[in-house]
């Protein structure tokens, strides 16, 4: 993607966050569509989707040692800055998971204490509590000895075995009218992630995505069935995101694949 210079409403100089410095507008085209890879077991397809100005999600990959470990975030739409939120704690998340897991610690204990990190690094971009950019989390590490994730707000983990039946492995942090009642940012006080692990049986993919994928394909079967035959996990990525742009991508949408090879 052509890296953004000028802004397209004043002409002005665009910051690296994607507004411009003079007039603070969104740019359009940027971090329209990205992909991440993290060696052949692990990527991540993010796509503006076709009804929204800035891709206010993020997501971030590392390989510490014998473990794959990923973070997904979308950022609160209500929220100044979200999308800035959104990637600070998708890459002080995995960040700290990667440091976390060499000491080596417990996946659950690094877990929590990631997302932990990652909910200070958010709220200190607040210049109040008024003005608190907010973002939700999950993030997943898969390894020899199964597949971990933790997560806070409504984006989701799911385990998808080649063989048997596929899980979500998330609970949705929301109320009864769909409105979620925890994220990260300063006006949420320090984040507390729920943790769960797993063990497979055999290989599959874990796999993170935002509400973006979900809100088309809302539990684990439906996941699996439009993923198809087990491709490579950025063909997997690539096609679960292009399912949700078929189907209208009236959100951003944002898919981290995974491989577990038990």
């Amino acid at each position: 993607m052509t890296e953004i210079t000028e802004c397209v409403r004043c002409g002005g100089t665009v910051a690296p966050d994607g507004h411009c410095w003079h007039c603070g507008a969104a740019q359009p085209a940027f971090r329209a569509h990205l992909e991440i890879t993290a060696g052949p077991g692990a990527a991540g397809v993010s796509d503006r989707g076709l009804r929204r100005e800035v891709n206010a999600d993020a997501m971030a990959l590392a390989t510490p040692g014998p473990w794959t470990a990923g973070v997904v975030c979308d950022g609160v739409s209500m929220s100044p800055r979200a999308e800035r939120a959104a990637r600070v704690a998708a890459e002080t998340g995995v960040a700290a998971l990667a440091a976390l897991l060499a000491v080596p610690l417990l996946p659950e204990e690094a877990l929590a204490a990631s997302a932990v990190r990652a909910g200070r690094a958010v709220a200190a971009l607040a210049s109040s509590v008024r003005a608190a950019p907010a973002c939700t989390y999950v993030a997943g590490i898969a390894g020899p000895q199964g597949v971990w994730c933790a997560w806070v707000g409504d984006s989701r983990a799911y385990w998808l075995p080649d063989e048997g039946t596929a899980m979500a492995l998330t609970e949705d942090d929301v109320d009864g009218d769909e409105v979620i009642t925890a994220w990260l940012g300063a006006d949420a006080g320090e984040p507390v992630p729920r943790v769960r692990g797993y063990r497979p049986r055999g290989p599959g993919r874990l796999l993170l995505c935002t509400d973006g994928l979900w809100r088309y394909l809302p539990d684990a079967a439906s996941l699996r069935e439009a993923l198809g035959p087990g491709g490579g996990p950025l063909e997997d990525a690539r096609r679960l995101v292009h399912h949700a742009l078929a189907e209208g991508g009236r959100d951003n949408v944002t898919v981290v694949c995974m491989q577990c090879m038990q």
